[in-house]
């Protein structure tokens, strides 16, 4: 059973794992104003996050810390993660060319709703009242952050294919909790993120979009942010906090997301910061209280 300790530090990740994956637009939207494609994009954002967690990989493996064998099981398991989180990689990426990068942001958190409806359909996770408030109370803060502000009808294919990446990551969360993964998550990552940068390869290919290298100094610098903290910091937290705490209460507290979109808005690029946008982000985090609130319950 966790303990006290344990369950503190799975709700910290989550909340860290969310403002980290929050940031992905911040170098998206940059890389793509500098003209490189998408596939080149998340290539180097994946590749380079290998190479880091690799070095980290070997200096465990030489200090007999840990190995980089699996067994079959594990095998078919670290390749489900490696699919699923390419395909929502993708989908979410592709998804900045049809609508702003923080709507999309904003319909990608649909996925606390698809992991609690999973794990309530298939693994019987019994859904409490506060569970249900802490996602009505979110959903309700994440459409007034962004209700209106695409200025038209959204695009049928950016809400598809956000809605796709929103699935795909949710089965990834309850993966990686449900799974007999009895590993780092550093190992974990070594493979997931081997994963990705091959299939962002293969995508390219079949996309006919070239790979192409980082064209500016500058460049490479959104490549290194987005394979430092929405590729490993936020992977990373992520693993320890659906291990510590659980698929819901990760995926729910993965509310921050939107809201590091909404901050990100107003100090980077001067989005005005109305009181609309503020009784979002509070209603925000007051489900995110909720969800605290609520795992310190179950404790007593």
């Amino acid at each position: 059973m966790a303990t006290n300790r344990t369950k503190l530090i799975g709700t910290l990740c989550a909340i860290g794992a969310a403002v980290c994956y929050g940031t992905n637009p911040l170098g998206a939207l940059n890389l793509y104003a500098e003209g490189m494609n998408t596939p080149s994009v998340l290539f180097y954002r994946f590749g380079l996050a290998w190479l880091i967690i690799a070095g980290v990989m070997l200096y465990r493996v030489a200090s007999g810390r840990e190995t980089l064998r699996v067994d079959r099981r594990e095998f078919l398991t670290l390749t489900a993660l490696g699919l699923l989180f390419i395909f929502s990689s993708a989908t979410l990426y592709v998804s900045f060319h049809h609508m702003p990068a923080g709507v999309a942001s904003t319909i990608l958190f649909t996925y606390p709703v698809m992991t609690a409806a999973i794990m309530a359909v298939f693994f019987r996770e019994r859904i409490t009242l506060s569970t249900v408030g802490a996602i009505l109370l979110s959903l309700v803060g994440v459409l007034l952050l962004y209700w209106g502000d695409a200025g038209g009808p959204l695009s049928l294919v950016g809400v598809v294919l956000v809605l796709v990446s929103a699935l795909t990551y949710a089965l990834y969360i309850i993966v990686v909790d449900k799974s007999p993964l009895a590993m780092s998550s550093f190992k974990i990552n070594f493979y997931v993120l081997f994963y990705c940068a091959a299939g962002m390869a293969v995508f390219a290919l079949l996309s006919g979009q070239p790979l192409q290298l980082p064209p500016t100094p500058s460049a490479w610098l959104w490549v290194g942010w987005l394979a430092v903290v929405p590729a490993i910091m936020a992977l990373v937290m992520m693993v320890y906090a659906a291990k510590y705490i659980g698929s819901t209460p990760t995926a729910i507290l993965g509310a921050l997301e939107p809201t590091t979109a909404v901050v990100i808005g107003v100090l980077v690029f001067g989005e005005p910061f109305t009181p609309r946008l503020l009784l979002g982000i509070v209603l925000i985090l007051a489900a995110v209280t909720i969800v605290v609130l609520g795992k310190a319950r179950t404790k007593k």
